[in-house]
């Protein structure tokens, strides 16, 4: 094999495929990314393993065809420090691959092609979503999933079409996080249960690649979703198990909230928490015109502080809640302020959670669908 390709096309396709690949992997072979080069200038590189896949298609000079699987992590190091002259790559009689690109050379060992295992292909029910909006979407609702792999099924952002609507939801038992976006394509139900890791990936890669194509495959424990934008595409492994109903969580909505400034208040939660012992949770007090935090820890270390703010619809309310929540709340909002809804529950020795939605202005509610439910802090350690 032997063909030549621009060195900044080259190191961004190289860069791609092995984003998904994982530190370490216990298998060597899937550790290396399979580059194919065929007659007609097409040059195509894939990284799989047995959980994700990236493949993506690059133009090159093909003078002669062929298929090699080679390191891939080192492959993007090397790549993204070449100059910036064409890069050749070429088999050698000894089975070593060679690379050269103006004065600098390598010579890297080539890894067994026919020992890696078939990239998955996607051939089922398939629909468009605006990448802009899918990768805003990911963004405001994967932080939300379970760090613990303890329980799989909370690791994941469950997709879910129904008509023409696409939903991302997320949870870890202590919020959710919701938000639905426009779905061109089958009007059929269906719902995947992709890993939040690999989900956020593809959020930071597609986000201006105009429109995503999202496609259902696989059926049992082989079960795959496939976004592909350009010449870009992404597989996933969906996780088994039943995703909690949590949309039944959020309780019906009441009259009683209060619209803060994002940013203000979020710069006083990261002020006023810096005193409290970890996984304490901060005292919030809304009342008419302000919400006040106050916090308390080791050292007899004190902080308070307040935020102007706008209560609506009842009493003053004071609760506690867990600051990092809020933070990422507030940074998923995405909007000038923020409207925080106090929910009613049946339930009279539970508190109730809290409601978190955007706000274009002390009056208006945001225009997207992003809702996120946090309880406060008598279920918190």
């Amino acid at each position: 094999m032997k063909f030549h390709v621009n060195r900044d096309v080259f190191s961004e396709a190289v860069s791609f495929v092995v984003k998904l690949l994982p530190q370490r992997n216990p298998q060597p072979i899937l550790a290396g990314v399979l580059i194919e080069a065929d007659a007609d200038g097409t040059l195509a590189l894939s990284a799989f393993d047995y959980e994700a896949s990236a493949r993506t298609t690059i133009d090159a000079t093909v003078d002669e065809p062929g298929t090699i699987l080679v390191h891939g992590r080192l492959l993007s190091d090397i790549a993204s420090r070449l100059p910036n002259q064409p890069i050749q790559i070429s088999t050698e009689d000894d089975g070593n691959i060679s690379l050269t690109c103006g004065s600098a050379s390598f010579a890297l060992a080539s890894m067994p092609v026919e020992e890696y295992p078939a990239i998955p292909e996607v051939t089922g029910e398939s629909g468009l979503v605006p990448g802009d909006d899918f990768a805003t979407a990911i963004s405001q609702v994967a932080f939300a999933a379970s760090r613990d792999d303890v329980t799989p099924v909370l690791t994941g952002v469950q997709l879910e079409v129904s008509g023409t609507g696409l939903s991302l939801v997320a949870t870890d038992r202590y919020r959710v996080a919701v938000r639905d976006i426009p779905w061109d394509g089958s009007e059929q139900q269906a719902t995947a249960l992709v890993p939040a890791r690999t989900l956020q990936e593809v959020g930071k890669t597609f986000s201006h690649g105009g429109n995503i194509s999202i496609a259902f495959s696989g059926a049992g424990d082989r079960e795959i979703i496939a976004f592909t934008a350009g010449n870009k595409t992404v597989t996933s492994l969906l996780i088994k198990g039943n995703f909690p109903p949590v949309r039944r969580l959020f309780p019906a909505q009441t009259e009683h909230y209060a619209v803060v400034s994002t940013a203000d208040l979020a710069e006083a939660v990261r002020r006023v928490s810096l005193v409290l012992d970890r996984s304490a949770p901060l005292r919030f007090t809304f009342s008419t015109s302000q919400v006040t935090m106050d916090a308390s820890g080791g050292d007899q270390a004190r902080a308070s502080e307040s935020v102007d703010a706008h209560l609506g619809g009842g009493d003053e309310v004071t609760l506690g809640l867990n600051p990092q929540y809020l933070l990422e709340a507030l940074g998923a909002v995405k909007s000038e302020f923020v409207r925080v809804t106090f929910t009613s529950s049946d339930n009279a020795n539970k508190l109730s959670p809290i409601l978190i939605t955007s706000q274009t202005s002390v009056d208006q509610a945001g225009q997207d669908s992003f809702k996120y439910l946090l309880q406060p802090n008598l279920l918190l350690r």
